[in-house]
């Protein structure tokens, strides 16, 4: 796993497993009462799909950890509170029950750390330009679920 990006900040893409009791660890601490996470797990069905084995991410490699960056400087802009934060998210071929993203989020309380969380997985899904190809037995095909990506807005910036 790459390392930290900074004393507040842990941002990967990588095509290693997402250690998320490491991420716990990492954004935890005596100053911060409320630690949230969030996990996307790859499940075996989607949208109007039953028999997905696996799913395939590819990203456009240079804009993500930069605009992690800028969802990080976001969430710290609408809760100033905020510590700690991990933004990971996986690379190429991942099978059913593994982890592709995991975000952690201390505060010092847990309104923050929570209303931090939904904000970062929110935004990521919706600016972060990650894309997926759902597997299933004799085939592949991009997720019927893909969209465009909207311009990340406010104090956060565009991250890049």
């Amino acid at each position: 796993m790459i390392d930290p990006v900074n004393d507040t900040d842990w941002l990967a893409l990588t095509d290693e497993a997402l250690p998320f009791s490491e991420a716990l660890g990492w954004v935890s601490g005596a100053a911060w009462g409320g630690v949230a996470g969030f996990l996307g797990v790859v499940r075996d069905h989607a949208e109007g799909r039953t028999d997905v084995t696996a799913i395939e991410y590819e990203a456009y490699e240079a804009h993500v950890v930069p605009r992690f960056a800028g969802l990080a400087a976001g969430a710290r802009g609408r809760w100033p509170e905020i510590g700690r934060i991990v933004i990971w998210h996986r690379l190429g071929l991942v099978a059913l029950g593994e982890v592709s993203v995991a975000i952690a989020v201390s505060a010092p309380h847990r309104e923050e750390a929570l209303d931090g969380c939904r904000y970062l997985i929110d935004t990521l899904k919706a600016t972060v330009p990650i894309w997926k190809r759902e597997h299933w037995p004799g085939g592949a095909e991009w997720s019927p679920a893909a969209h465009s990506l909207e311009p990340v807005t406010g104090k956060e910036g565009d991250g890049s």
